[in-house]
Order: structure tokens, then C-alpha cells, then sequence
């Protein structure tokens, strides 16, 4: 009896270990992804709930105002630029149409949202909706509740449709030059066709033309399952037809969404994270989801659409990629590829190179979009990127050429913010004098192309530029140019001509050389500080040396000055309501005191404690950063995601470490919220993580080792993990203020002497 109990005892338990082990392996990591995080806006724009498979220029999500919308306007086909409106609609109907909008505002339920699966209910139409894309095409199944006629509008919002058979063609304006086209099928042949016009629907017609264009498919009494799959190019009808057929053979959703679900997996799977809760595996595998959003892969078949001069070409066995919004994602998006896909890093500076060879200036694009260069916001890092890229070993582009584009790219186009024009009178002051000049209170705006919502943004110009002058100084080093990698680098220290040593700010200068006075770094500057600064106030571009942290700290007073100055920075209020705050600066969002986790010119700055001697205040501001603005929930995020800008924040810092000088192939250490990581680097190589008790309490590290040596320093090289490596760190619960403090990351080299 004994032995009967205790052998029972014995199987529950094994089972229970069985069962539990069962459910740690039977989740997968597109299983932890929840698309619905920060779907609800702070302020300004939300997340959408993207479903597409990575990088892929197919891409859709519910059409509403945020998540709290309470109709669908239609279902969508494909978004052609992020945080962009579907291009065309589906709406379905059951019964006799004889008027219908174009476009169909649906009540729903029922929704479900994964990255390759999306299901909703329509509930006042009674149609149940199951969808599920591939890279160029996409499917979805239709129940119908009805045995009325069942009923297919197709929408183009400013191009032209027509229908033979059960087939649906033709294409919409993107903009005035570039076009996205559709070819679709039905899996059953329509009884009639027609097209709606002032929203009255007119049978026996089987073309229409113009704005909000659409055509209807009518089908029998009786049928009650509708399958529709389409294909979608920026070539031709006839293309996506092909792509259609290359990647779509029959009308089951269920298959689609398996094999786009294998794929999810295995991007995701690049990099593992153990032991951490429900809540942090969410938020970490959400947000690694974040960053395939961008840019997009518009190569087809071996050619692709280029807005960038309107033509179409080969690609020449390389993909082509755009919708990359260089001013947020060189900080940490563009480090993070390198680091899981290097090929495809590779081929997206390629495709720059390509862009910038394409619209005929040779200038390095900034914000290349499916529709062109828009040059939006300011500044040119896409040189950040190709050094960044070229230190840590990539190899798939040619440096001189990139040289040429980025050099071309500021020295060639004005710095003037949004505008592409050629430079003028603003870059040639800087050349002369080391500064944007800033316009005094009251001063009218004389030069041509500044905008006057976007102004000419001085300081932020000035500190990017710089930036991006030390970036260029290292290609020109590594091409042996050896005179112009001197200027340069003397160019990078240009942020020391707006440096005010009294408030130890970087303040607006005007153009006789004088600052201008009576500044609140909080919140002078008009609407988004643009008259001074941009999108964010003085605090923020305080910290905004990226390449030379340690010059930095030097101007503001040293160690002890820095730190004191960071750690006011977090207490410093508002100074007003929030109301008045926000209304004048509505992307400084996310805020502890000054600080603003909203917005991607302060990713950096939790990590600069590393530089003051202090890095014990790093890993307790990055776990509260985390903690406070990054959650598992519908307001999760606390300001524009900007298509991985922010999320690859995150990921680097769930991590431990974070790359706060592209450039400079370092990484600084943070405090890793999970015991054990694993990156794969490709090729067999991998990069671990394992930390000793780290918690929710336990964040302090207490010693660390890096591939079996002593680590006293806050930051490691990318050198030393590039073939694979491990970083080994004890944590506890109170801070170790030993650890870390001997030798600070590496900042940019001594200014030179250039003639």
C-alpha cells in the first residue's frame, strides 16, 4: 500500500513537472507578441496592430481612429506607408444592394489579432472575416450568416478598378507619381457586377475611374462562404497577378496563417530570452515584432519600383528596401539588424546607396519612403548607419561610394529641416561659423525654404549635424583620407559654439554671435520648441553629443556636475499644467520631471551615468524607465513607436546593454531584466546573457565577467562578442558603487588642428 501511495505520489508529481515543462516549450515567441500594446495614444499617434510578416511591403491593420474606435471603415488590402491608410478596401454585404457607400463602416466583435493572423466579427452585417498575408498577397476567407445575396465592394480611393469574370484589377495613386496595384480573385464567379456612384450602385458596368472609385460584386442567394485572394505591386496588374500565383495556390487561411506563423518564429526565435515573467516576455517579444515592421522589401520576383527616379529595375539578386525613418531608427534599430541580420542590413544600406545614386544628386536619402525621399524632420544619419555598419565588419556595400553620398548629402543640401532644396545661406553660416544662428524674439524669417511650421530648429541642427561630421570624419579615416577626416572631426566639436557655460545648457545663438536671452530650457520655442529646438525642449538636447560624451561632461563641470545635472533633469517639474505643457510640446510625452521617454533624442540618455562615474544609476533608471512607460497593456508604450525607433530601445535594454554612439562599436551596459538571453549572430555564432538572480528586485550588478574575464568597465566592444560570446553578470538587490566606475565608454577623439 506504501509503495502503491508513494508511486502515485511519484507520477503526479512527474506528471505536473511533465505538464508544466509542456507549457514553458509550447509557447512560442510570436506567441508572447501582443499587437494591441500601445494602441491607445498618450497624445499623438497609437501603435497599429500590424499584421504582415517581416519587412514584407504587404501590411494591414483594422482602419480606425485608435483602438477605443467603435467602426472598421471597410477591410483593409494594404498600407503602403506606416501609420498610413489602407490603399484599397473590401467591404462585404449580404442582401439587394442599391445603395451602398463606397468604403463600408462596420461594427465588430470578436476581433483577434496575431501577426500573421487577423479574425473579426461583423456583427450588424453578420459576417464572420478570417484574413491571413504573405509577403505580396494576401487572403481572406468570408462566412456570411444570411442566405441573402451575398455582396464584395472593392475600393480604390483615387485610381481605377474593373472586374471580368471573377477577377478584380487596377491600381491607386500613392502620390502624384508612384502607383500600388491589385489583382484579385474570387473563389466563386459573381452573378453580376456593377460599380457605386453618389453611393447608388449601378449593375452591367464593369470599369470605373476617380476618387473613392468602386466596384461590386453580387453573388446568388444562398451563398454563404466567400473566399477573395489578392496580390498587391508597385510594378503593374499584370505583376500582381504574378505575385498572386507565385505565392498564393488555394483559399485556405488556416495553411497561410501556419506558414506565416513558421516565419514570425523564426525572426523572433533570433533572439531567446528565459525566466523572466508573462508581462516581461510580452513586452519583450512585442517589441522585437516592432522592428519588422521597417523598412519594407519592394523587390518582385527580381525587380522592383523605385519613387526614387520613377523607374523600374533589376535587382540584381539583392533585395530593395524603403520606408526607413532614418532620425529614428539609426539610434538603435539600425544596431540591433547588425547584430540579428547582418545579410539584411547589408542589403538595406545597399539599397540607400542605390536611392541616393536614382535621384540623380547622389545625396544620402533621410527619411526614404515607398514614394520617395521625404527628407522630413532634420539632420542626415544615414551616414551613422553605413559607419556604424562598416566598424562592426559588414561588408556588403561599397564605403566609397557611401562616402561620396553622405559627404554630397550634407555638404550639397541645405540643413534647413524638411526640405531637400540645395544649400543656401543657412549652410553656408554654419561653414563659417560653426552654428545654426537662431532668429531673435520678434525676427522675421528671411531665408527661402525654412518652413514656418517646422522653423529653422537651430540647436537640434547644429548638435545632428556635428553628429553627423564625427560620423563622416571615421569613413573618410578609414578611406585614408586622412585631410578630410581632421576636418571633419574638428566639425564634430561645433556643439561647443552653442554651449552657454553659465547655465550649462546648449543655448540659441543669434547671428551676431550673442545668445538670446530670457530662454526657458523647459519650454521656449513656440509649438514643438522648433524656434530653438525640435519636438523636445532644452533638458532633452542637453544630452545630444552622442559622439562625445566625455567632452560633455567636461563642459558641464565633471563627474559630480554631470551626474548632479542628470539626476535635476528627472526632478525638475513642468512648470505649468500638463495641459499647457503638452500643448506645447505634444511629443515630449512619457516625462519624469524633464526627461521625456517619448521621444527618440532621449533614448541615450538613462545610460550617460556610465560616463560620470556612476553606473550604478544607469541600471536603476533603465528597470524604472521600463517599468514605468513600457507595459503589457493598451497605453503601453508612452509615445510615438515610430516603426521600431522606440521598441528597439527596449529590446537592447531588456537585454542589459545599448548602443549609445553609432559609430563608436561599443555598447554600454545597462541592467538586464532577464537571467538568460541568447542572440544569434548568425553563422553559428551567439551572443549570451546570463544574469545571476536578476529580478524585479535584483537589478544592481555586482561583478561581471566577459568571455571568462574580470569586466571592471560599464561598456564591452562589439569585437569582443562578434564571433560569440558571453557576458556574465552576478545582480543584487543593493547597488554596487564599486562596479563599473574605473574606466567610462569611449567618447570622440581630440579636436586636430586642420588648416
Amino acid at each position: 500500500m506504501k509503495k502503491y501511495i508513494f508511486l502515485s505520489i511519484l507520477f503526479l508529481l512527474t506528471s505536473c513537472v511533465v505538464q508544466d515543462a509542456g507549457k514553458k516549450t509550447e509557447k512560442e515567441p510570436v506567441d508572447y507578441v501582443n499587437p494591441y500594446m500601445g494602441n491607445i495614444s498618450h497624445l499623438l499617434v497609437p501603435t497599429y496592430p500590424t499584421v504582415h510578416l517581416p519587412n514584407s511591403f504587404l501590411r494591414v491593420y483594422p482602419e480606425r481612429s485608435d483602438f477605443t474606435g467603435d467602426r472598421l471603415n471597410g477591410l483593409p488590402l494594404v498600407v503602403t506607408s506606416h501609420r498610413g491608410r489602407s490603399a484599397f478596401h473590401l467591404s462585404p454585404l449580404s442582401g439587394i444592394l442599391k445603395e451602398t457607400s463606397s468604403v463600408v463602416k462596420y461594427s465588430y466583435d470578436l476581433e483577434k489579432i496575431k501577426p500573421y493572423h487577423y479574425q473579426v466579427y461583423l456583427d450588424e452585417a453578420g459576417i464572420e472575416v478570417d484574413y491571413a498575408p504573405s509577403t505580396q498577397s494576401a487572403l481572406y476567407a468570408l462566412k456570411f450568416e444570411s442566405d441573402a445575396p451575398a455582396n464584395l465592394i472593392f475600393n480604390t480611393r483615387n485610381g481605377r478598378l474593373k472586374s471580368e469574370n471573377n477577377t478584380i484589377s487596377g491600381f491607386q495613386y500613392v502620390d502624384s507619381k508612384t502607383k500600388v496595384y491589385v489583382y484579385a480573385e474570387t473563389e466563386s464567379i459573381p452573378e453580376r457586377t456593377g460599380v457605386v456612384q453618389n453611393e447608388a450602385v449601378s449593375y452591367g458596368i464593369n470599369t470605373i475611374e476617380g476618387q473613392n472609385a468602386a466596384l461590386v460584386l453580387s453573388f446568388p442567394k444562398g451563398t454563404r462562404t466567400l473566399g477573395v485572394r489578392y496580390g498587391i505591386s508597385f510594378i503593374s496588374e499584370e505583376q500582381a497577378k504574378k505575385n498572386l500565383e507565385r505565392e498564393i495556390k488555394d483559399y485556405d487561411v488556416e495553411k497561410l496563417a501556419a506558414v506565416g506563423r513558421t516565419i514570425w518564429n523564426k525572426a523572433l526565435g533570433k533572439i531567446t530570452v528565459h525566466e523572466g515573467t508573462e508581462d516581461e516576455m510580452t513586452i519583450f517579444y512585442t517589441s522585437l515584432y516592432r522592428c519588422h515592421e521597417r523598412p519594407v522589401c519592394l523587390s518582385e520576383n527580381g525587380q522592383y519600383y523605385s519613387a526614387f527616379d520613377g523607374r523600374i529595375h533589376s535587382d540584381e539578386g539583392r533585395p530593395f528596401y524603403t520606408d526607413d525613418w532614418i532620425w529614428d531608427t539609426y539610434r538603435a534599430m539600425h544596431p540591433l539588424r547588425i547584430l540579428i541580420d547582418r545579410e539584411k542590413e547589408n542589403d538595406i544600406i545597399h539599397s540607400f546607396l542605390l536611392m541616393a545614386d536614382q535621384m540623380g544628386n547622389q545625396w544620402m536619402p533621410t527619411f526614404p519612403e515607398v514614394t520617395g525621399d521625404s527628407r522630413r524632420m532634420n539632420s542626415n544619419h544615414g551616414v551613422a548607419t553605413v559607419i556604424d555598419a562598416y566598424l562592426k565588419k559588414l561588408r556588403g556595400f561599397d564605403l566609397e561610394q557611401a562616402y561620396n553620398a553622405c559627404r554630397k548629402g550634407m555638404e550639397e543640401k541645405t540643413l534647413i529641416p524638411w526640405t531637400g532644396a540645395p544649400a543656401g545661406l543657412l549652410d553656408a553660416f554654419y561653414k563659417d561659423h560653426g552654428y545654426i544662428p537662431a532668429l531673435k524674439p520678434g525676427e522675421k524669417e528671411t531665408v527661402p525654404n525654412v518652413s514656418s511650421w517646422e522653423k529653422r530648429q537651430p540647436i537640434a541642427v547644429t548638435l545632428g549635424t556635428a553628429y553627423d561630421q564625427w560620423c563622416l570624419s571615421l569613413i573618410a579615416r578609414e578611406l585614408g583620407r586622412t585631410k578630410e577626416a581632421d576636418y571633419y572631426l574638428s566639425c564634430s566639436y561645433n556643439y561647443r559654439n552653442v554651449f552657454n557655460s553659465e547655465t550649462r545648457f546648449f543655448h540659441p545663438k543669434d547671428k551676431d554671435g550673442k545668445f538670446i536671452k530670457e530662454i526657458d530650457y523647459r519650454y521656449s520655442g513656440g509649438l514643438g520648441a522648433r524656434d530653438y529646438y525640435d519636438e523636445n525642449n532644452g533638458y532633452t538636447y542637453r544630452w545630444d553629443v552622442q559622439h562625445n560624451i566625455g567632452d560633455l561632461v567636461s563642459l558641464i563641470g565633471g563627474n559630480d556636475a554631470f551626474v548632479e545635472a542628470l539626476d535635476a533633469m528627472y526632478d525638475e517639474p513642468l512648470g505649468m499644467s500638463k495641459w499647457q505643457f503638452y500643448a506645447n510640446l505634444p511629443d515630449h510625452t512619457g516625462n519624469v520631471g524633464q526627461f521625456s521617454m517619448a521621444n527618440e533624442p532621449s533614448l541615450h540618455i538613462p545610460y550617460l551615468y556610465n560616463y560620470a562615474g556612476q553606473p550604478w544609476k544607469t541600471q536603476k533608471r533603465i528597470r524604472t524607465l521600463l517599468n514605468q512607460w513600457f507595459r503589457n497593456d493598451l497605453m503601453g508604450v508612452p509615445g510615438d513607436e515610430d516603426g521600431g525607433g522606440m521598441s528597439a530601445f527596449v529590446v537592447f535594454s531588456q537585454l542589459g546593454f545599448y548602443p549609445v554612439t553609432p559609430g563608436s562599436p561599443t555598447y554600454n551596459i545597462g541592467s538586464p531584466v532577464f537571467p538568460y538571453a541568447k542572440i544569434d549572430l548568425g553563422d553559428g555564432d551567439f551572443f549570451e546573457i546570463k544574469a545571476k538572480n536578476a529580478s524585479s528586485k535584483n537589478k544592481y550588478i555586482q561583478s561581471a565577467r566577459l568571455n571568462g574575464k574580470e569586466l571592471k568597465q560599464p561598456w564591452f566592444n562589439h569585437a569582443d562578442i562578434a564571433a560569440g560570446g558571453i557576458l556574465e553578470l552576478e545582480m543584487g538587490e543593493k547597488a554596487n558603487r564599486n562596479w563599473g566606475v574605473g574606466t567610462p565608454p569611449p567618447s570622440a577623439a581630440a579636436k586636430p588642428e586642420h588648416e
